[in-house]
């Protein structure tokens, strides 16, 4: 692959690891190549027209895969319409073609540190498919009437044609929010004040208010980390949130939930399990020795109880510990023709539709839906079963592999500051070692017990800590220390810490 070490080489080798393929194979991209970009007249005819009606796209600034966009107008009595337009994938790649079948091998799209492995080619996600501004793409769309209250009256689900008027990064949008001026102000703002009126319903309905810090890098022109930051979560970002989870709790909803007279439909759900009984209680114990109850119960209480935890440790010290331990003791989401709910959002139905250019279940999704609308028969379920099982199983391999891509910057990071001193927290305790993330940078390290000084150190698994046998001095997770960076494996992605005293 190259040399050890090297980033080039250490970001194919990730790939390699997690079964993520470098190039498209050749039928592929010439599936891709033959895709017609113009739309035709007789296709336009077939859909609802939005080219008229103010839309636009919020997303990343270095985002070039537009999956979503929203429109908006004001209806006659006096209630809003609200689109939520994703691309339409399942027009382009047909069942059974090479594009589909490279398609379900993949199951997403990868997005390490440096570069993403997209799904779909470049030709499908980032052009023809790509909602980019005043071009007319095709769309598959939830159209929901909303009052000023973000009530839902009526909803109408099917294929579309827009024509997005502006492309807005989050900072953008956020700017809108914050200043009220800007291009499309009205409409921005209006959206703002419903999703806020759908975000606080949510969280009614028992929805967990999980925030997890998003490690990011700034690189330079060679690739190099020269800065870690954390990507803040405004605003802008919770606006979109909103109308994607209305859009994918609807759709599921309108085809999972039974009606009377009808028999249940195959569908793809996104699902959510209830927490692990076990790692609550550890929650429990860990979080009451730094002075937070947090009280085990049926749903709701749970529910109640973790938010207030997650609101009560907001900017402590303890906070990103405390809410990692929470997520932990979460299950994981994954996709499943079973529906048994999603905990975490608080929604008896859920799937995913607004995400097709990067998720295959959404192509399936699609493709579901479309089927019944136009009253087709219910889907053989065991074809699908195994598809979701497939996709959970990529999703995991992604999510390594991001991780992966992370810890290598992190360790990329730390080695123009090998012998520096950091303040961290003790973010993990095994019977080998701790492990001390650091609050500037996020950067986490470990610290083998028999390098801890002046003592020998057991493991303790009751209290998540370890203690000297002589001097009963001991390490427990969430612990302020200051840290030496030791050590940096590029290859093994490790970074080696050692304990240097208390802060002050």
């Amino acid at each position: 692959l190259g040399r050890p070490g090297e980033m080039e080489t250490e970001m194919h080798s990730i790939l390699a690891e997690f079964d993520f393929p470098l190039y498209f194979p050749e039928n592929v991209e010439q599936d891709a190549e033959k895709i017609e970009e113009v739309i035709s007249k007789a296709e336009i005819k077939k859909r609802r027209d939005f080219r008229g009606i103010t839309t636009f796209t919020i997303d990343p600034d270095d985002a070039k895969d537009f999956d979503d966009a929203l429109s908006i107008q004001k209806l006659k009595n006096g209630n809003w319409e609200i689109g939520v337009h994703i691309a339409d994938v399942s027009h382009y790649v047909r069942p059974g073609s090479a594009l589909d079948e490279e398609a379900v091998s993949r199951a997403t799209s990868v997005y390490l540190v440096d570069r993403v492995i997209p799904m779909l080619p470049e030709k499908l996600s980032n052009k023809v498919c790509s909602l980019r501004p005043n071009e007319e793409k095709l769309v598959f769309s939830a159209v929901f009437e909303m009052d000023d209250k973000a009530k839902v009256i009526n909803e109408w689900f099917g294929r579309c044609v827009i024509n997005s008027d502006q492309r807005f990064t989050y900072d953008d949008a956020q700017a809108i929010i914050e200043g009220g001026e800007g291009p499309l102000k009205d409409e921005v703002l209006t959206m703002h004040e419903l999703a806020k009126q759908l975000r606080a319903k949510r969280f009614e309905n028992g929805a967990i208010a999980f925030e997890k810090e998003e490690v990011k890098f700034r690189l330079d022109d060679e690739g190099n980390p020269i800065e870690v930051y954390l990507k803040e979560y405004k605003d802008s970002n919770k606006l979109v949130e909103e109308f994607m989870l209305l859009a994918n709790k609807q759709v599921a909803t309108f085809i999972g939930k039974p009606k009377k007279g009808q028999e249940a439909k195959t569908f793809v759900y996104r699902t959510h399990d209830d927490p692990v009984q076990e790692r609550l209680e550890m929650l429990v114990t860990i979080a009451g020795q730094l002075g937070y109850k947090v009280e085990l119960g049926p749903r709701r209480i749970l529910t109640t109880s973790l938010n207030k935890l997650l609101a009560d440790i907001k900017g402590k010290g303890e906070e990103n510990m405390l809410s990692t331990m929470a997520i932990r003791c979460m299950a994981k989401a994954e996709y499943s023709t079973d529906n048994i709910g999603h905990f975490g959002l608080g929604f008896d139905y859920y799937t995913h539709f607004t995400s097709p250019i990067r998720r295959y279940p959404d192509v399936m999704v699609h493709r579901l839906l479309q089927r019944y609308l136009d009253e087709g028969k219910s889907a053989f379920q065991k074809d699908y079963e195994d598809l979701c099982i497939h996709s959970s199983e990529r999703e995991k391999n992604a999510t390594q592999a991001e991780r992966a891509s992370t810890k290598y910057m992190q360790a990329k990071y730390l080695q123009y500051h090998i012998g520096e001193e950091f303040e961290g927290l003790v973010s993990g305790v095994t019977e080998w070692g701790i492990f001390v993330e650091i609050k500037e940078n996020k950067c986490e390290g470990m610290i083998r017990l028999q390098n801890l000084p002046d003592d020998f150190y057991d493991y303790d698994e009751d209290s998540m800590s370890v203690i000297g046998s002589t001097t009963g001095n001991s390490y427990t997770l969430g612990d302020a220390v200051m840290v030496k960076v030791m050590n940096v494996s590029l290859e093994k992605r490790q970074i080696d810490l050692a304990v240097t005293g208390w802060p002050e």
